[in-house]
């Protein structure tokens, strides 16, 4: 989901409560606070020697110790925090967001908001974790082919290992002493 689509989806409903689900029936805690908004420039090179460049925008949620409120912020509150980040730093509209999140019993990581529900008075953001990816072979191309044809993903041929059977300094089988 891109910045630009994700920020509409809170214009149209800014009187609801925003939710966050990161696991089945799992909501973050209604006292959580937007902590910050980061944006990422990402450059990398894939295995298969791709040069690959996007934008990441991670929204950070907290949840304080002690519950604060029995009902979760309205949109409207997270816009206007948006804003304020908006006002200082433009945000790349086509960036993938990414919502950041942890607590006691689930660990830090950055999720991906794949739905935005309506459910009653709330607007439910629905997070899944990301996935790795191998870049090259989801184009189609081998990973890691080198100028010799040979690609990391393939099977290496055996290495011949030659054992010396014979023990240098056993006095049968040399050279003339009628043990073969």
């Amino acid at each position: 989901m891109n910045w630009q689509y994700f920020k509409q989806q809170l214009l149209n409903e800014p009187e609801r409560h925003l939710q966050f689900q990161y696991a089945k029936d799992k909501l973050v805690n209604a006292s959580y606070h937007l902590t910050e908004i980061k944006q990422a420039p990402i450059t990398s090179v894939d295995c298969g020697g791709k040069l690959n460049t996007w934008t990441e925008v991670i929204l950070q949620l907290w949840e304080p110790p002690q519950l604060e409120a029995e009902r979760s912020m309205n949109v409207s509150k997270a816009l206007s925090i948006i804003e304020i980040v908006e006002n200082v730093m433009p945000i790349e509209p086509m960036a993938i967001v990414k919502i950041e999140f942890g607590n006691d019993e689930f660990a830090t990581r950055q999720m991906l908001p794949t739905q935005i529900l309506i459910q009653g008075d709330n607007l439910i953001v629905d997070l899944q974790a990301d996935v790795t990816q191998c870049k090259a072979i989801s184009r189609g191309e081998s990973c890691g082919t080198t100028t010799n044809g040979d690609e990391c993903c393939t099977p290496t041929k055996p290495v011949i290992q030659l054992v010396n059977l014979v023990k240098a300094n056993a006095d049968c089988c040399t050279p003339g002493s009628g043990c073969c």
